[in-house]
C-alpha cells in the first residue's frame, strides 16, 4: 500500500521545492497504513555486524533525520533503515534554500548542516518502536557550536544504546565547518576511542549486547589519508565502515552547470564512480576484518551489484529514490535475484570479488 501511494504522489512531488517535497513525503509515510514488510527472496538475505538483513538495501542517513518513519521505510521494502544524523541538541541547520536537484544528472546537492530536533525527541520515537521487527541504525554527529565534538559523539552513543541496531559515526558531512578534520589520524583515534568506550560502558551498565559501531567517510580522501583512516578503524576494532558520504567535487560532465556551483555535498549518479573506487580501496585495506556498506550513486541492480562486487556487504541509497520513486526497491531486488540466478552464486560470495578491478576504475 505504501508503494502504491508513493507511486501516485511521486510526479507531483518532483514539481515542488526539494525540501518541501521531502517534508510531504515524510508526512505521507507517517500517515500510510501499517502492515507487514514485503517478503524478500531468501537469496537476498545477508549477515553483517552480527545482524541478519532480509535484503541488502538500506535507506541512507539524511532521509529520516528525526527517526519519524523507520518502520514505514522497512514496510516499503528496505532491508534496514538508518536515521539521523542526530546531534545531542536540536539545531536548525543552514539557511534555506539548502537542497537542489540536478535531474538530468540524477543528482542532488545539499547543505542541510545536520538540521534535526535533537537526540531526546528521536530517542522517544525509537523507544516506542522497541519490539518491532526491522534493523534501524542511528547516525550520530556533533552540534555545530559544540566545544568538544568527540564528547557529542560519545553522548550520542550513550543516549541511543538501548534503541539502536547499530551506530554510524558521521565525520564526513561537508556541511558542518571543520567536521571532516575529524578524519585526520590523531583526531579520529581519539574520537573512536571515546566512542567505543561509551558503547562498551553502556552495554555493561545495561547488561546488553555491544551495539556495532560503523564509521562513515568522505569520498574525497587521498590514498595517504585513506591509509590512516583504515588503520585507525582497524586498530580500534570498529565493526564496519560506510563508503561514502557526499562529495565536494563537481565532475566536469554535469549538465546543470547553473546549479553545480551551489555549496554543499553532491550525491547521486555523478558520485558513483568515485565512491565505488574508494569502496574497493577500503575493502582491500580492511582485509575482511569487518564488513562495509557501499553508498553513492546506487540507482539500479547493476550499480547495486557493482558496489557488492567492489566490497560492500550492504548498500544504501537515497538520491535515486527521489527521482525514481518507491518502485525502485522492487526493481533492484528483482534484478539482484536475476543476477544470482545467472551466476549460481550468493550475495556473500560476490562481496569484493571485483575489488581489485574496481579500485583502479
Amino acid at each position: 500500500m505504501i508503494g502504491v501511494l508513493g507511486a501516485l504522489l511521486h510526479p507531483a512531488l518532483l514539481a515542488l521545492d526539494p525540501e518541501v517535497a521531502h517534508g510531504l513525503t515524510l508526512k505521507a509515510l507517517r500517515l500510510a497504513p501499517a502492515g507487514p514488510p514485503p517478503l524478500d527472496d531468501p537469496r537476498l538475505a545477508i549477515e553483517a555486524f552480527g545482524l541478519r538483513f532480509p535484503n541488502p538495501l538500506g535507506i541512507a542517513a539524511g532521509f529520516d533525520k528525526n527517526a519519524e518513519v523507520p518502520d514505514a521505510l522497512i514496510r516499503l521494502g528496505f532491508g534496514f533503515a538508518e536515521v539521523g544524523t542526530l546531534t545531542p541538541l536540536a539545531q536548525p541547520g543552514n539557511p534555506r534554500p539548502r537542497a537542489f536537484r540536478l535531474p538530468r544528472d540524477g543528482a542532488l546537492i545539499n547543505r542541510y548542516g545536520f538540521n534535526n530536533a535533537g537526540a531526546d525527541a528521536a530517542h522517544a520515537r525509537l523507544a516506542r518502536r522497541q519490539g518491532r521487527p526491522g534493523i534501524v541504525g542511528v547516525n550520530i554527529g556533533a552540534n555545530k557550536d559544540t566545544a568538544d565534538r568527540a564528547a557529542d559523539y560519545a553522548a550520542g552513543i550513550g543516549r541511543f544504546a538501548d534503541v539502536a541496531s547499530y551506530f554510524t559515526v558521521n565525520v564526513s558531512s561537508p556541511n558542518t565547518p571543520g567536521l571532516r578534520d575529524l578524519q585526520a589520524a590523531a583526531a579520529l583515534d581519539d574520537l573512536l576511542a571515546r566512542v567505543t568506550e561509551a558503547r562498551d560502558r553502556a552495554a555493561a551498565e545495561a547488561g546488553a549486547r555491544r551495539v556495532p559501531v560503523l564509521l562513515k567517510i568522505a569520498p574525497d580522501l587521498d590514498e595517504a589519508a585513506l591509509d590512516d583512516v583504515v588503520r585507525v578503524a582497524r586498530a580500534r576494532a570498529l565493526d564496519g565502515m560506510i563508503v561514502s558520504n557526499t562529495t565536494l567535487a563537481r565532475p566536469p560532465g554535469l549538465h546543470h552547470r547553473d546549479v553545480a556551483p551551489q555549496t554543499g555535498g553532491l550525491s547521486g549518479r555523478p558520485l558513483f564512480a568515485a565512491s565505488t573506487r574508494v569502496l574497493a580501496q577500503v575493502f582491500l585495506r580492511v582485509e575482511r576484518q569487518f564488513p562495509l556498506i557501499g553508498v553513492g550513486g546506487v540507482e539500479d541492480a547493476d550499480t547495486a551489484m557493482a558496489k557488492i562486487r567492489a566490497g560492500a556487504s550492504l548498500v544504501q541509497l537515497y538520491t535515486a529514490l527521489v527521482f525514481k520513486g518507491p518502485r525502485l526497491l522492487r526493481e533492484i531486488k528483482r534484478g539482484l535475484v536475476q543476477r544470482l540466478e545467472s551466476s549460481g552464486g550468493t550475495l556473500a560470495a560476490a562481496v569484493g570479488n571485483e575489488a581489485e578491478a574496481s579500485r583502479i576504475r
